[in-house]
């Protein structure tokens, strides 16, 4: 079990992925691979906070990071689940969960109401008002009839939210996660979510609610066998060679690179 905690996404992915390779155990995998893996807490203290893009973490195109955001947290492509081609998207399950029998839920949405009510307590005697305060506002992906079975089911699993100092907290259980490949998009995608999750609850609450810390477990975090000689000629070559500032970039500098088609 391994605990690391950051100011800034990259700052705590980049510690988090070195922890992994350097503490993990090996572990055999159904893919028919060797992997080095660990139990995962990762504490993102300023999520929001800049740079915000670790250029480690794009393993694929700059622009493949925004598609994967735009499938998270809007739903660009649920119609391929609709069109039963995928099994599942993550914006799918967390917006139109959909149980036998045709009922669809919006778990997203459900959990922004609930947040967004505020309760009057009696704290030595006098009225405090208190919003967020629920433990049970969250959402599931997990379909225990359909994902049991799949070859690729989702790692995602559960995200729980709530209010403290009017800050929107989240965090993230996942079962497994690709620790180098996929974990820096997962975060900076989920942390999105969170962004927008606190302006649909500032909305309705009628006042404004920030973004606060996010939490991110994981049950199995992991880098593959087949990623061994990548990781160390392209991410620990990265770290060695370059300071923080040069391994990362802000999301102004990242809309810029987009923007210049780079």
């Amino acid at each position: 079990m391994v605990l690391v905690e950051g100011d800034s996404i990259p700052e705590a992915w980049e510690k988090a992925v070195l922890k992994a390779w350097e503490s993990g155990v090996p572990a055999y995998t159904e893919y028919g691979q060797w992997s080095r893996d660990c139990t995962m807490l990762i504490v993102v203290r300023n999520p929001l906070s800049e740079p915000g893009i670790h250029l480690g973490g794009l393993c694929g195109g700059l622009r493949d990071l925004e598609r994967y955001v735009a499938e998270v947290v809007e739903g660009s492509q649920d119609q391929l689940v609709r069109e039963g081609r995928r099994p599942y998207e993550y914006h799918e399950r967390l917006f139109e969960y959909s149980l036998p029998g045709g009922l669809v839920i919006n778990q997203v949405d459900l959990m922004a109401r609930k947040l967004s009510v505020s309760k009057r307590v009696l704290l030595e005697g006098k009225g405090v008002g208190v919003r967020g305060f629920s433990r049970r506002c969250q959402a599931i992906t997990w379909k225990p009839w359909v994902d049991a079975e799949l070859e690729h089911p989702p790692c995602l699993q559960r995200v729980w939210c709530r209010i403290l100092d009017n800050a929107l907290v989240m965090e993230t259980s996942w079962r497994s996660r690709d620790a180098y490949k996929a974990a820096f998009w997962n975060i900076f995608a989920m942390v999105e979510l969170q962004r927008r999750m606190a302006e649909m609850v500032s909305a309705k609450a009628g006042e404004e609610i920030s973004v606060g810390q996010y939490v991110d477990f994981s049950n199995s975090f992991h880098i593959y066998e087949q990623d061994f000689k990548d990781f160390e000629q392209r991410f620990l070559k990265l770290v060695k060679e370059r300071g923080f500032q040069q391994r990362t970039v802000t999301r102004t500098e990242y809309a810029k690179l987009l923007k210049s088609g780079v």
